[in-house]
Protein backbone atom coordinates (compact mmCIF):
# COMPACT_ATOMS: atom_id res chain seq x y z
CA UNK A 1 0.00 0.00 0.00
CA UNK A 2 1.17 3.54 -0.70
CA UNK A 3 1.89 5.29 2.57
CA UNK A 4 -0.33 7.98 4.04
CA UNK A 5 1.98 8.52 7.00
CA UNK A 6 1.46 11.82 8.80
CA UNK A 7 -1.28 13.15 6.56
CA UNK A 8 -3.37 15.49 8.70
CA UNK A 9 -7.08 16.11 8.84
CA UNK A 10 -6.44 19.46 7.13
CA UNK A 11 -5.83 17.46 3.93
CA UNK A 12 -9.32 15.95 4.07
CA UNK A 13 -12.57 17.33 2.65
CA UNK A 14 -15.41 18.02 5.07
CA UNK A 15 -18.59 16.08 4.31
CA UNK A 16 -20.70 16.87 7.40
CA UNK A 17 -20.15 19.73 9.87
CA UNK A 18 -22.00 21.31 12.79
CA UNK A 19 -22.90 18.09 14.59
CA UNK A 20 -22.04 17.15 18.15
CA UNK A 21 -20.49 13.68 18.36
CA UNK A 22 -20.52 11.59 15.14
CA UNK A 23 -20.54 7.84 15.81
CA UNK A 24 -21.44 4.63 13.97
CA UNK A 25 -20.05 5.58 10.56
CA UNK A 26 -21.21 3.04 7.97
CA UNK A 27 -21.35 2.90 4.17
CA UNK A 28 -24.62 1.32 3.04
CA UNK A 29 -26.40 1.32 -0.32
CA UNK A 30 -24.49 4.29 -1.71
CA UNK A 31 -24.85 6.51 1.34
CA UNK A 32 -22.83 7.36 4.43
CA UNK A 33 -24.77 6.68 7.62
CA UNK A 34 -23.90 7.96 11.08
CA UNK A 35 -25.24 8.64 14.56
CA UNK A 36 -24.99 11.97 16.31
CA UNK A 37 -24.56 10.23 19.65
CA UNK A 38 -25.23 13.24 21.85
CA UNK A 39 -28.61 13.93 20.21
CA UNK A 40 -29.70 10.34 19.51
CA UNK A 41 -30.30 11.17 15.85
CA UNK A 42 -29.30 8.91 12.96
CA UNK A 43 -28.60 10.43 9.54
CA UNK A 44 -27.54 9.37 6.07
CA UNK A 45 -26.03 11.44 3.28
CA UNK A 46 -24.94 11.03 -0.33
CA UNK A 47 -21.46 12.57 -0.13
CA UNK A 48 -21.27 12.84 -3.95
CA UNK A 49 -24.55 14.70 -4.28
CA UNK A 50 -22.89 18.06 -4.96
CA UNK A 51 -24.50 21.18 -3.53
CA UNK A 52 -27.71 19.22 -2.91
CA UNK A 53 -25.99 16.76 -0.56
CA UNK A 54 -27.56 17.33 2.83
CA UNK A 55 -27.96 14.92 5.75
CA UNK A 56 -31.29 13.09 5.85
CA UNK A 57 -32.74 12.27 9.27
CA UNK A 58 -33.44 8.52 9.36
CA UNK A 59 -34.42 8.00 13.01
CA UNK A 60 -34.27 9.43 16.51
CA UNK A 61 -33.22 7.00 19.23
CA UNK A 62 -33.44 8.07 22.88
CA UNK A 63 -30.55 7.27 25.18
CA UNK A 64 -27.51 8.09 23.03
CA UNK A 65 -27.36 6.36 19.67
CA UNK A 66 -24.12 4.62 18.75
CA UNK A 67 -23.47 1.62 16.49
CA UNK A 68 -25.44 0.95 13.32
CA UNK A 69 -26.10 -2.21 11.32
CA UNK A 70 -28.66 -3.90 9.06
CA UNK A 71 -30.59 -7.08 9.71
CA UNK A 72 -31.15 -9.74 7.05
CA UNK A 73 -34.67 -8.33 6.49
CA UNK A 74 -33.18 -4.92 5.65
CA UNK A 75 -34.08 -3.10 8.85
CA UNK A 76 -31.61 -0.68 10.37
CA UNK A 77 -30.62 -1.40 13.97
CA UNK A 78 -29.07 1.10 16.38
CA UNK A 79 -27.48 0.59 19.78
CA UNK A 80 -29.17 2.77 22.39
CA UNK A 81 -26.47 3.16 25.00
CA UNK A 82 -28.32 4.47 28.03
CA UNK A 83 -31.38 2.24 27.68
CA UNK A 84 -29.08 -0.76 27.04
CA UNK A 85 -31.15 -1.87 24.09
CA UNK A 86 -30.78 -2.37 20.36
CA UNK A 87 -33.51 -0.55 18.46
CA UNK A 88 -34.90 -1.52 15.06
CA UNK A 89 -35.93 1.22 12.63
CA UNK A 90 -38.81 0.60 10.23
CA UNK A 91 -39.02 2.09 6.75
CA UNK A 92 -41.24 4.91 8.01
CA UNK A 93 -38.73 5.86 10.72
CA UNK A 94 -40.66 4.38 13.64
CA UNK A 95 -38.63 2.39 16.13
CA UNK A 96 -39.09 -0.64 18.34
CA UNK A 97 -36.88 -2.58 20.74
CA UNK A 98 -35.12 -5.41 18.89
CA UNK A 99 -33.06 -6.69 21.81
CA UNK A 100 -33.35 -5.60 25.46
CA UNK A 101 -30.00 -6.17 27.11
CA UNK A 102 -31.05 -4.24 30.22
CA UNK A 103 -32.38 -7.60 31.46
CA UNK A 104 -28.80 -8.75 32.02
CA UNK A 105 -26.52 -5.71 31.62
CA UNK A 106 -26.23 -2.79 34.05
CA UNK A 107 -23.57 -0.79 32.19
CA UNK A 108 -23.99 1.18 28.97
CA UNK A 109 -23.94 -0.77 25.73
CA UNK A 110 -21.54 0.34 23.03
CA UNK A 111 -20.85 -0.16 19.32
CA UNK A 112 -22.14 -3.12 17.30
CA UNK A 113 -21.45 -5.06 14.13
CA UNK A 114 -23.76 -7.33 12.13
CA UNK A 115 -22.13 -10.46 10.73
CA UNK A 116 -23.07 -10.26 7.01
CA UNK A 117 -22.98 -14.04 6.61
CA UNK A 118 -25.38 -14.97 9.41
CA UNK A 119 -27.19 -11.77 10.39
CA UNK A 120 -26.05 -12.14 13.99
CA UNK A 121 -25.09 -8.97 15.84
CA UNK A 122 -22.15 -8.58 18.22
CA UNK A 123 -22.33 -5.75 20.76
CA UNK A 124 -20.16 -4.80 23.71
CA UNK A 125 -20.91 -3.08 27.01
CA UNK A 126 -18.72 -0.77 29.10
CA UNK A 127 -18.60 -3.06 32.13
CA UNK A 128 -18.66 -0.14 34.60
CA UNK A 129 -20.05 3.38 34.96
CA UNK A 130 -17.45 5.45 33.14
CA UNK A 131 -19.34 8.74 33.49
CA UNK A 132 -19.77 8.37 37.26
CA UNK A 133 -16.05 7.84 37.69
CA UNK A 134 -16.26 4.21 38.75
CA UNK A 135 -13.09 2.16 38.75
CA UNK A 136 -12.53 0.41 35.43
CA UNK A 137 -13.85 -3.14 35.18
CA UNK A 138 -13.76 -5.45 32.15
CA UNK A 139 -16.88 -5.64 30.03
CA UNK A 140 -18.79 -8.30 28.09
CA UNK A 141 -19.56 -8.97 24.45
CA UNK A 142 -23.01 -10.29 23.52
CA UNK A 143 -24.27 -12.05 20.40
CA UNK A 144 -27.81 -11.29 19.25
CA UNK A 145 -29.64 -13.70 16.95
CA UNK A 146 -31.69 -12.35 14.01
CA UNK A 147 -34.84 -12.96 16.07
CA UNK A 148 -33.61 -10.65 18.87
CA UNK A 149 -32.66 -13.33 21.40
CA UNK A 150 -29.19 -12.93 22.85
CA UNK A 151 -26.53 -14.52 25.02
CA UNK A 152 -23.08 -13.81 26.38
CA UNK A 153 -20.38 -14.37 23.77
CA UNK A 154 -17.23 -13.28 25.64
CA UNK A 155 -16.25 -11.48 28.82
CA UNK A 156 -13.22 -9.85 30.37
CA UNK A 157 -12.69 -7.30 27.58
CA UNK A 158 -11.24 -3.94 28.58
CA UNK A 159 -13.98 -1.64 27.28
CA UNK A 160 -15.13 -3.56 24.17
CA UNK A 161 -15.89 -1.14 21.39
CA UNK A 162 -16.09 -1.45 17.59
CA UNK A 163 -15.74 -4.81 15.85
CA UNK A 164 -15.20 -6.10 12.32
CA UNK A 165 -15.54 -9.44 10.57
CA UNK A 166 -12.40 -9.81 8.47
CA UNK A 167 -13.21 -10.33 4.76
CA UNK A 168 -13.06 -13.92 3.56
CA UNK A 169 -12.74 -15.29 7.09
CA UNK A 170 -14.81 -16.23 10.13
CA UNK A 171 -12.70 -13.98 12.34
CA UNK A 172 -14.14 -11.21 14.52
CA UNK A 173 -11.73 -8.48 15.66
CA UNK A 174 -12.80 -6.28 18.58
CA UNK A 175 -11.30 -2.97 19.77
CA UNK A 176 -10.46 -2.88 23.49
CA UNK A 177 -10.33 0.87 24.06
CA UNK A 178 -8.63 1.09 27.44
CA UNK A 179 -6.70 -2.11 26.75
CA UNK A 180 -4.91 -0.50 23.82
CA UNK A 181 -5.26 -3.53 21.59
CA UNK A 182 -7.34 -5.39 19.02
CA UNK A 183 -8.53 -8.86 20.03
CA UNK A 184 -9.58 -11.62 17.62
CA UNK A 185 -12.02 -14.51 17.96
CA UNK A 186 -13.04 -17.37 15.70
CA UNK A 187 -16.76 -17.27 14.88
CA UNK A 188 -18.26 -20.74 15.24
CA UNK A 189 -21.25 -21.92 13.15
CA UNK A 190 -23.64 -21.25 16.06
CA UNK A 191 -22.26 -17.71 16.56
CA UNK A 192 -20.17 -18.60 19.60
CA UNK A 193 -16.69 -17.07 19.86
CA UNK A 194 -13.60 -19.21 20.45
CA UNK A 195 -9.84 -18.95 20.00
CA UNK A 196 -9.44 -15.62 21.72
CA UNK A 197 -6.08 -14.04 20.90
CA UNK A 198 -4.31 -10.72 20.56
CA UNK A 199 -4.61 -9.59 16.93
CA UNK A 200 -2.62 -6.39 17.37
CA UNK A 201 -1.02 -4.56 20.28
CA UNK A 202 -1.25 -0.86 19.50
CA UNK A 203 1.35 1.86 20.11
CA UNK A 204 1.54 3.21 23.63
CA UNK A 205 -1.21 5.69 24.41
CA UNK A 206 -3.48 4.63 21.53
CA UNK A 207 -7.10 4.14 22.65
CA UNK A 208 -8.95 2.31 19.87
CA UNK A 209 -12.54 3.44 19.35
CA UNK A 210 -14.31 3.10 15.98
CA UNK A 211 -12.79 1.07 13.16
CA UNK A 212 -13.30 -0.25 9.65
CA UNK A 213 -11.67 -3.10 7.70
CA UNK A 214 -10.33 -2.92 4.14
CA UNK A 215 -10.14 -5.52 1.37
CA UNK A 216 -6.65 -6.62 2.45
CA UNK A 217 -7.86 -7.39 5.98
CA UNK A 218 -6.11 -4.40 7.55
CA UNK A 219 -8.05 -2.35 10.08
CA UNK A 220 -8.28 1.42 10.19
CA UNK A 221 -8.74 2.25 13.87
CA UNK A 222 -9.42 5.60 15.56
CA UNK A 223 -7.57 6.63 18.70
CA UNK A 224 -10.00 8.84 20.58
CA UNK A 225 -7.51 10.21 23.10
CA UNK A 226 -4.50 10.81 20.83
CA UNK A 227 -6.47 12.14 17.85
CA UNK A 228 -5.25 9.85 15.09
CA UNK A 229 -6.42 7.24 12.61
CA UNK A 230 -4.11 4.25 12.18
CA UNK A 231 -4.09 1.49 9.56
CA UNK A 232 -2.99 -1.65 11.40
CA UNK A 233 -2.22 -5.14 10.11
CA UNK A 234 -2.28 -8.37 12.10
CA UNK A 235 0.64 -8.40 14.49
CA UNK A 236 0.44 -4.67 15.20
CA UNK A 237 2.40 -2.98 12.40
CA UNK A 238 1.05 0.49 11.67
CA UNK A 239 1.28 1.04 7.91
CA UNK A 240 -0.46 4.41 7.65
CA UNK A 241 -1.53 7.27 9.85
CA UNK A 242 -3.79 10.31 9.64
CA UNK A 243 -3.40 12.89 12.38
CA UNK A 244 -6.30 14.91 13.77
CA UNK A 245 -4.49 17.26 16.16
CA UNK A 246 -6.65 18.68 18.92
CA UNK A 247 -9.59 16.44 17.97
CA UNK A 248 -11.15 13.26 19.32
CA UNK A 249 -10.88 10.63 16.59
CA UNK A 250 -14.16 8.76 17.03
CA UNK A 251 -15.03 6.57 14.08
CA UNK A 252 -14.29 5.84 10.43
CA UNK A 253 -15.75 3.99 7.45
CA UNK A 254 -14.59 3.05 3.97
CA UNK A 255 -17.02 3.84 1.17
CA UNK A 256 -17.64 5.87 -1.94
CA UNK A 257 -18.28 4.49 -5.45
CA UNK A 258 -15.02 2.48 -5.46
CA UNK A 259 -14.74 1.93 -1.70
CA UNK A 260 -11.55 3.98 -1.49
CA UNK A 261 -12.88 6.98 0.42
CA UNK A 262 -12.14 6.90 4.12
CA UNK A 263 -14.66 8.90 6.15
CA UNK A 264 -13.20 10.30 9.37
CA UNK A 265 -15.47 11.26 12.29
CA UNK A 266 -14.07 13.70 14.86
CA UNK A 267 -15.27 16.04 17.60
CA UNK A 268 -13.74 18.63 19.89
CA UNK A 269 -14.74 16.74 23.04
CA UNK A 270 -16.60 13.66 24.25
CA UNK A 271 -18.24 15.67 27.04
CA UNK A 272 -21.94 16.18 26.16
CA UNK A 273 -22.05 19.56 27.92
CA UNK A 274 -19.19 20.80 25.75
CA UNK A 275 -20.56 19.49 22.45
CA UNK A 276 -23.96 21.05 23.24
CA UNK A 277 -22.23 24.43 23.18
CA UNK A 278 -19.78 23.97 20.32
CA UNK A 279 -21.40 21.67 17.73
CA UNK A 280 -17.89 21.20 16.35
CA UNK A 281 -18.22 17.55 15.33
CA UNK A 282 -17.60 16.74 11.70
CA UNK A 283 -17.05 13.95 9.21
CA UNK A 284 -14.29 14.43 6.65
CA UNK A 285 -13.14 12.36 3.68
CA UNK A 286 -9.74 11.37 2.31
CA UNK A 287 -8.79 9.01 -0.51
CA UNK A 288 -6.83 5.84 0.31
CA UNK A 289 -5.26 3.21 -2.00
CA UNK A 290 -7.04 0.13 -0.59
CA UNK A 291 -10.82 -0.11 -0.82
CA UNK A 292 -13.32 -1.44 1.65
CA UNK A 293 -14.30 -5.06 1.17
Amino acid sequence: MLGLVHITLDSATDVVTGIRFPEGNRWHEGRLWYSDMHTGQVFSIDPDGGTDAVPRLEATVPGQSSGLGWLPDGRLIVSSMESRTVVAVEADGTTSVFADLSQVESSLVNDLVVDPETGRTYIGAFGYDLYAGEELRPGPLYVIEPDGSFRLAAEGLVFPNSANVLPGTRTLVVSETWGGKLTAFDIEPDGSLTGRREWAALPEGVTPDGSTVDAEGAIWVCSVDTGEFLRVVEGGEVTDRIDAPGRCAIDCALGGPDGRTLYLATADSYDPATTAETHAGRISAVRVPVSGH
